[in-house]
């Protein structure tokens, strides 16, 4: 089998249904198969689904009874998938046309490559900014008290580049990767688990790659409506910034910007 996409769904099952179309539509020549893990959603998303994908015999579906978060959710789908590639996709995205083949053929042309993102395209026709340099306390002083912009914040590039992250909204892994890097850091419970992973791929000397060639649409936020506003997102936030960079290191970076916001350079304009 050439891929396995997974898909985790919480209370979104309409743009879930309409996400696992878009991937049976793609056409493409791979072997595809599609793994929804209901993290859950109490909602009747897993009964709609076996209803509906009920003689499609490469659409499996995972029922969880609560919430486990998202890294658990997507370790589910790894840990059972078959195919070389995994591909993991929000429930709230839909791929156009040739996703599939462009990836694994990006893939096979550098064997150094681990990670690839592709461009997500908002409802709104705008661009989504998806490539990330690590959040790491020199990036933060250099945006938010020297306004050097996009050091800290997310961006995006017109051609195929070589960056630290992407946005796990359309995050294709390579065989390599996987065997070295494995399945994702349940620790993230919501959030940065993608910067992680990317981390994890770089320490290894392998390539995290932005390809603008592949277009996917989002609609950014419907996955995570129950967290969506600004509180609750950065209540979320706030542990797994802990995991990711260390207590200290975490409220270092809080400090450089809020007072970067503060009292320092206001960021350059786009």
């Amino acid at each position: 089998m050439d891929l396995s996409i997974i898909i985790v769904n919480y209370k979104t099952k309409t743009a879930t249904s309409d996400c696992v179309d878009s991937c049976l539509g793609e056409g493409s020549k791979a072997d595809i198969e599609i793994i929804v893990v209901d993290n859950g959603s109490g909602d009747g998303s897993y009964e709609y689904f076996k209803k509906k994908y009920q003689k499609h015999k490469n659409i499996i579906l995972i029922e969880n009874d609560q919430n486990l978060g998202f890294a658990k959710a997507v370790n589910q789908g790894l840990k059972i998938s078959k195919g070389k590639y995994k591909y993991l996709l929000n429930s709230d995205t839909a791929v156009t046309n040739g996703t599939f083949d462009n990836l694994i053929m990006l893939a096979e042309s550098d064997g150094k490559i681990g990670v690839i993102g592709t461009k997500l395209v908002l409802p709104d026709g705008s661009i989504q900014k998806s490539c990330f340099n690590f959040p790491t306390i020199g990036n933060a002083i250099r945006e938010y008290w020297f306004g050097e912009r996009e050091k800290y914040s997310s961006f995006y590039k017109e051609n195929t580049s070589e960056v630290d992250s992407v946005v796990g909204a359309s995050f294709f892994i390579t065989p390599k990767a996987y065997e070295q890097v494995g399945i994702f850091d349940e620790r993230y419970f919501m959030f940065y688990e993608d910067h992680n992973y990317c981390r994890r791929v770089k320490d290894l000397r392998m390539k995290v790659i932005y390809f603008p060639e592949v277009t996917v649409f989002h609609h950014h936020g419907l996955s995570g409506k129950d967290i969506s506003s600004g509180q609750n997102q950065w209540r979320r936030l706030i542990p797994s910034s802990k995991v990711f960079n260390g207590v200290l290191k975490h409220y270092l970076i809080n400090f450089i910007l809020w007072s970067g916001q503060k009292f320092f350079v206001k960021k350059s304009p786009e």
